[in-house]
């Protein structure tokens, strides 16, 4: 069997809690690093602990006796849509389901199934779903303008302000349509600024789905080999380190520097895959101090965590600053185009707009970005996070549902491993995304056993729905403001019931 990677440790100084974070704080403390790795460790040096094969008929019993409805869309769906579905976080073991309803903690299929909430739309609805106060200015804006005019608006000016205000890297803003879209003007932008062309990313991060960025996702180590498509030019100056190891950065940083130097170190903050591979908590102002070192600019990922660990976002609470920030997800609430680069002025400027213009410029564009409808959710939706305090109350949310896991965990006598970042929790039941890639050898190995711990992960995902729990392939879980304590006693059975079935 593969074994999970091993975190490499950090000098004595790191502190076990960030030294500026926030209070209250949406996460209340950083999971023991070296402890979770040594879990992960025995959780994928083990044999697979699936749903037992008498259980699985049961759970595929619910979708095809309660999902007619959905499994009759999703037959037509497969006609017009490649593979039937039009994002990955539609697809569902053993089909699509469709819903219909969206509301706070809980969505309907088209079939009336009810079902807890933990995907959020895959993260960026932390008020919950559909929420009623940011909707009503939603509205009312498209009653008086429509959703876009292709022309200044005062909400996309409000909504850089309130940005600008909270988070800690950012002097200016610079809205676009996606994580993806920022992603993207964020390497151009540090290339631009630098003049350099070497970009190292975390390995086993994601970072969109640009031609550039399409390199050891996922799994660290893994190269090109979701690349099929691209050009081996577009991922020439990419470069991957594996997650925690800041001797192989600094040794990186050092080649580069023989080679005209590193425009940019991009970072998941948390660590890759939204903290699937967490970092220890002195990581990341150990990579700011590499990248003022070599004179690299520092980018941070914050499509997931840009508020949602709080308004200050993941640079808020490790007290790291940044020179470029990506946002996304909850930069609009839920609502369309989220996405957006941050960073100082004199970073940003070469982004500047206009045609004509004779200052040096990293071209961005988007005619929907910064639309109307966009910016005042977005507004909004901010507003409503100072308001209620949303990233503290799901973050606690997100505390009482991790312990509850562990409890029925350890009581069942499961080696599976849960843990949270506030409102980001995880639940690792295969391992797939742990297997060790440092090596060719055992590169070679995980391949061939990921995907028997891929369709294991499929099936525990698909028991979670039968049992009425939406996650993100079944193994990232987003609370919300709207998941009370009842919500999560109620996920807490369900769990228990699943694992039951083990």
């Amino acid at each position: 069997m593969s074994s999970a990677i091993t975190a490499p440790s950090l000098p004595a100084t790191s502190s076990p809690t960030p030294p500026h974070a926030p209070s209250p704080s949406a996460i209340s403390a950083w999971p023991d690093v070296a402890s979770l790795y040594g879990r992960f460790a025995e959780l994928v040096g083990q044999p697979m602990r699936p749903i037992r094969p008498a259980a699985m008929q049961q759970v595929m019993g619910y979708f095809e006796q309660r999902c007619r409805a959905s499994r009759q869309l999703a037959e037509r769906a497969k006609a017009v849509i490649p593979g039937g579905v039009q994002h990955n976080l539609a697809f569902n073991h053993p089909f699509p389901l469709a819903f219909s309803r969206a509301e706070g903690a809980h969505l309907t299929d088209v079939d009336g199934n009810r079902y807890i909430d933990f995907l959020q739309a895959g993260g960026p609805t932390l008020l919950g779903s559909n929420y009623l106060p940011v909707r009503q200015q939603v509205h009312a804006l498209i009653d008086e303008c429509g959703p876009v005019t292709g022309l200044l608006h005062e909400y996309e000016v409000k909504l850089a302000e309130r940005v600008c205000q909270h988070m800690p890297g950012v002097q200016m803003l610079r809205l676009l349509g996606s994580g993806t879209e920022a992603v993207m003007g964020a390497v151009r932008l540090a290339r631009t600024y630098t003049g350099r062309k070497w970009i190292i990313k975390v390995g086993g991060a994601y970072h969109g789905w640009s031609d550039q960025l399409v390199y050891g996702m996922r799994l660290p180590k893994t190269g090109r080999m979701e690349a099929t498509g691209i050009p081996r030019g577009a991922t020439a100056h990419t470069q991957e380190c594996l997650p925690n190891d800041l001797d192989a950065l600094r040794r990186q940083l050092q080649w580069n520097r023989l080679r005209g130097g590193t425009a940019a170190v991009l970072v998941e903050p948390l660590g890759p895959e939204s903290g699937t591979r967490p970092v220890h908590p002195g990581y990341n102002a150990e990579v700011r101090r590499l990248c003022d070192e070599f004179g690299a600019l520092l980018v941070f990922d914050e499509v997931v965590t840009g508020f949602r660990v709080g308004l200050g976002g993941a640079q808020g609470y490790f007290g790291v600053t940044p020179d470029i920030t990506v946002l996304g997800k909850c930069l609009t609430g839920g609502y369309p185009m989220a996405g957006a680069i941050g960073g100082r002025k004199e970073v940003m400027m070469s982004l500047v707009g206009g045609i004509g213009t004779t200052t040096r410029r990293a071209f961005v564009g988007g005619t929907l970005s910064a639309n109307p409808l966009s910016c005042v959710a977005g507004y909004h939706a901010i507003v409503e996070m100072e308001r209620t305090n949303a990233a503290v109350h799901a973050g606690r949310a997100g505390d009482r549902l991790r312990a509850g896991l562990e409890e029925i965990i350890q009581r069942r006598g499961l080696p599976y491993v849960t843990y949270n970042m506030g409102s980001i929790v995880h639940l690792q039941t295969s391992g797939v995304l742990l297997m060790d890639t440092s090596s060719l050898w055992k590169l070679f190995r995980a391949k061939d056993e990921a995907k028997r711990r891929k369709h294991m992960m499929e099936e525990m995902g698909a028991a979670y729905t039968a049992h009425g729990l939406v996650t993100l392939a079944g193994s990232r879980i987003y609370t919300s403001l709207a998941d009370t304590d009842e919500v999560i006693d109620d996920a807490l059975n369900r769990f228990d019931d699943v694992f039951a079935l083990v």
